[in-house]
Formats: C-alpha cells, structure tokens, sequence
C-alpha cells in the first residue's frame, strides 16, 4: 500500500501519522518535502525563505516530488508506504495554475505513480482560526484562513480529478475517533 494522508496545516496529520506508526511498524514513514536529503533543503527553503515567485516555490516542490518518488516510493513498492502530503498536496499549492496543468506537471513529477489510499483531514474555518492562533506561523500558514481553505477545496478537488480511493474525515473530531475512522478505511 501506499498511503498518503493531506489536510492543510494544522489538520492533524502528525498526530494521525504517530498513530499509524504504532499499528504499521514495518511501514516505512516519509514526507513531502522533506522525504530526502534534498527534500530537507527544499523543505525549509519553503517554510522559511522569503520566496516571492510562485512559480519558483511550485517547481521547488516538483524538484522535492520527483526526487521522493524515485529515492523512497520506487525503491520500496513492496513495502507500506506511509506519507504526509503527495502530488496532491503539490496540485493543490500551484494556486496560480489551472487544475489540470498543475496536475500534469505533478503527473510527470511522480512518473505517474498514484496512491493507493488517500486519507484527507477536513478543517471548518471556526477550528482553523481556533488551531492557527494557538502557535506560531509558518510562512504558508501565514498567508491567512482564506488562503489555506481555497487550498483545502483544491485538496479535494485534485483527489476527486485524480479519481483516488480516498476518505474525507472531520479533523475537528476527537483524535482517537479521526484514528478509528482511518484504520476502518485502511482496512476495508
């Protein structure tokens, strides 16, 4: 299986992804960026560089996707695949491109390679606001409520274009009800 679990920031998907660990433990655990050794650098040039063309900071993540795929999906196709975020996460974030081209450009990014579970966590704008002014920001969560839910409807759409089997789930749910949920979907 390969797994990916999206949702903007804030939705919960470490903690989901911690939970996963303990009831997947031969499942190898990566993340988009920051999957690879070049990953990392492309991961906080993201995060904490003050990148100001969108077009740059999308091929950053192109660059981070192609290298992911080849270096840990490639290289472990027997094996369960666990990811926070995917090409999905990619398509959604080139807000300045149509749909579609974003997601041919992802397309070829991950040599069309799809997961074979998708799980989405859902935020309400209420809980955002309320998980946003508990922390400090990073440069993308930093761009405000309306941008990250703009990212959230593309996260959906881009699963539903996709056609990806996939479960949407309520991230302002209990934790331990957001885990039952998955591990049903994981194990139907």
């Amino acid at each position: 299986m390969y797994i990916v679990i999206e949702g903007i920031d804030t939705a919960g998907k470490s903690t989901q992804l911690n939970i996963l660990a303990q009831r997947y433990k031969d499942a190898i655990f990566t993340k988009e960026p920051g999957g690879t050794d070049i990953g990392k650098k492309i991961r906080q040039m993201i995060l904490n560089d003050n990148i100001k063309s969108d077009i740059s900071e999308m091929f950053l993540f192109l660059a981070d996707r192609a290298e992911h795929i080849h270096k840990i999906i490639k290289s472990n196709q027997i094996k369960t695949i666990i990811s926070d975020r995917s090409l999905i996460s990619g398509i959604a974030y080139a807000k300045n491109l149509p749909l579609e081209i974003a997601t041919s450009l992802n397309l070829i990014a991950v040599d069309n390679i799809l997961p074979t579970h998708t799980i989405m966590l859902e935020l309400n704008k209420n809980e955002l606001i309320k998980r946003l002014g508990s922390k400090e920001n990073d440069n993308i969560e930093s761009r405000g409520i309306k941008y990250l839910l703009d990212i959230q409807d593309r996260l959906k759409k881009a699963i539903n274009l996709l056609k990806l089997n996939h479960t949407i789930v309520d991230a302002s749910l209990p934790i331990n009800e957001i885990s039952s949920q998955i591990k049903h979907f994981l194990e139907k």
